[in-house]
């Protein structure tokens, strides 16, 4: 078996609001350097995703030093200071999260109107005030930033070859016989939101078996595998819902009720991390 490397990195500022690419990152204990530490709420503290509002994934968060940028189609950019000398005096409805930063009136103005409905921004000042669930694989003392469940997603190139190829064959399954059906273009690795890909000579899904994972210096525990929403459904051009990958995941990775596609991990060691690097599975 040829070595398996990092394919790709990707950093999501913003929970369900599109991320951006890097060619290398900083580990930290609770998942990668600036990754999900700022949310959408509605009024009451109700974290709102891309599942009910698709718009959001037509907004692109980008970091910079001690801020954040977000920008939008046919809205001026909009640069966002961390608010570090304010108070997380904000409820907001998070698993193991009480309370959140307000990022500021004039930011929930602008993010209001490019959404089209209230919402505030939140940012989460230090990602040790919530853990890791045991529920999910989190073990005493792990710290989790805004993400669902797990601080680091990784997904593999196998496992997305073999996803495509599945949908294709569905596509041509269906077809009508008298025509010259297409095979569908190819969804991206963009829709399952993945920080961590992995490439090489890898079995699709061995990473469900996966003890963890090594790259370069940095060593990531499993945690668990991961249930896959309508979230991906959401098209990342049009921002609309369609069908796939859940109706093809369901019909061929549905277990308890649900849909698999990658796995939650936490960091053991921290540092830093870079496309091209050794990833090693553990088993």
């Amino acid at each position: 078996m040829s070595a398996s490397r990092v394919s790709s990195l990707h950093v999501f500022p913003v929970k369900s609001l599109r991320g951006f690419d890097v060619p290398e990152a900083d580990v930290d204990p609770w998942g990668v350097r600036g990754d999900r530490r700022w949310m959408v709420v509605t009024g009451d503290g109700t974290v709102l995703t891309a599942r009910e509002h698709p718009r959001m994934l037509g907004v692109r968060a980008t970091p910079g030093a001690g801020s954040l940028r977000l920008t939008a189609d046919g809205a001026a950019d909009l640069v966002v200071a961390e608010p570090v000398d304010a108070q997380p005096d904000v409820p907001v409805g998070l698993s193991r999260l009480d309370r959140a930063t307000a990022a500021g009136a004039d930011v929930d103005a602008w993010l209001s109107d490019v959404l089209g409905r209230s919402v505030r921004l939140v940012w989460l000042d230090d990602p040790r005030r919530r853990s890791v669930s045991l529920d999910h694989g989190g073990r005493p003392g792990d710290a989790l930033n805004l993400s669902d469940a797990g601080p680091l997603l990784v997904t593999t190139e196998a496992s997305m070859a073999a996803l495509n190829a599945w949908i294709a064959d569905r596509v041509l399954e269906t077809a009508d016989p008298t025509g010259a059906p297409q095979p569908p273009a190819p969804l991206p690795m963009e829709r399952f939101r993945p920080n961590l890909v992995v490439g090489g000579d890898l079995e699709p899904f061995e990473e469900d078996r996966w003890a963890g994972l090594r790259v370069g210096g940095v060593e990531l525990r499993f945690a668990e595998r991961c249930d896959r929403c309508s979230l991906t459904t959401v098209d990342l051009d049009a921002l609309v819902t369609t069908k796939e990958p859940i109706r093809t995941l369901a019909r061929h990775r549905r277990e308890d009720g649900k849909t698999w596609f990658g796995v939650r991990m936490v960091p053991v060691t921290t540092g830093r991390v870079a496309v091209g690097d050794a990833a090693t599975p553990l088993w």
